[in-house]
């Protein structure tokens, strides 16, 4: 009996991709031969011919599915939300421009039929511009410094999953997951798969720098206390400091009340240094406290717009 599994692919605004995407993955799945399968597509309400591409697609092809988000939802809730809908003895997800080869899903069902439950897509090499690659080659070095779970570099939540960590996401209750830390925190048997990370040929990204900062700060607040330790121990030394100063200028005053003249600029830098410090720490707890506002709150990670194929059984 063919094992079945799904393939996820979160998408925004990917008319130009969507079908060349639909006819690789189903042309890697052929060649595969031992799978039935389902195609997910989850929207995040895309404002081109995305939506409509891949609604012709699912009217010949019952295995593609459809999710359509009444709004956009961000990168984080509409990929994690894909995933959970998923019935799958495996879910793969990837995003959908192409930049990751579909050709690498033979890799991630092989290291799964050898009895890992997650296989994690890692990309070794980029195609895009080098000073981005930097920048995310950074990023992932302070979080796994900081991180209080093992975290795997550059690896994005791409991959494959089993049927049982699933299970287990899905009794996660939070409005706003970070995924990588997730998978890091459940544990299990988990490979790695490398592959290099294709140019954009189609579309543009929809990767800004806001968006690409609002996942690194969740990385850090999502998996790492060390910040918050940081601002109290560097507190105490600031303050330690700013006595031994206070009683230094006191005594070199006392000693030397005629030539020793305190003046305005140490006072101005030390009130300027100070005050930054503090200004720098009282965001970084304005990062916690958003992150436990978030999950206080409780929403759903998406609302759904409409559903195409969900009532056929592949």
């Amino acid at each position: 009996m063919k094992k079945f599994i799904s393939i996820v692919n979160p998408c925004y605004n990917e008319e130009a991709n969507v079908e060349n995407l639909y006819k690789q993955i189903k042309s890697v799945i052929a060649e595969c031969g031992d799978y039935e399968y389902e195609h997910i597509f989850i929207d995040n309400n895309s404002s081109d011919n995305t939506v409509k591409i891949i609604k012709d697609i699912a009217k010949v092809d019952k295995n593609v599915k459809l999710i359509v988000n009444s709004r956009n939802f961000g990168q984080v809730r509409s990929p994690f939300y894909g995933l959970l809908q998923a019935s799958g003895e495996a879910v793969i997800i990837m995003a959908s421009d192409l930049q990751d080869p579909p050709w690498m899903i033979k890799d991630l069902l092989v290291k799964w039929e050898q009895g890992y439950k997650v296989v994690k897509a890692v990309k070794t090499h980029s195609k895009e511009s080098a000073g981005m690659f930097f920048v995310r080659k950074a990023f992932y070095t302070i979080i796994k410094k900081l991180s209080d779970v093992e975290l795997t570099k550059h690896f994005d939540g791409t991959g494959l999953y089993d049927k049982e960590v699933i299970k287990i996401l899905r009794n996660v209750n939070d409005p706003y997951p970070f995924l990588r830390g997730l998978v890091a925190e459940i544990g299990f048997e988990q490979a790695i798969v490398e592959y290099t990370q294709r140019f954009r040929k189609e579309g543009k990204s929809k990767h800004n720098f806001y968006s690409l900062f609002d996942m690194a700060i969740l990385g850090i607040v999502s998996c790492s206390k060390i910040p918050l330790r940081f601002a109290s121990i560097l507190g105490f030394l600031l303050s330690g400091i700013s006595l031994f100063l206070a009683v230094l200028y006191f005594v070199l005053k006392l000693i030397f009340w005629r030539s020793f003249p305190i003046g305005s600029a140490p006072m101005i830098i030390a009130i300027f240094f100070f005050s930054s410090v503090q200004l720098f720490f009282i965001g970084v707890l304005g990062e916690y406290i958003s992150i436990i506002y978030t999950k206080v709150q409780n929403r759903p990670l998406v609302i759904e717009k409409e559903r195409v194929n969900f009532d056929n059984k592949s």
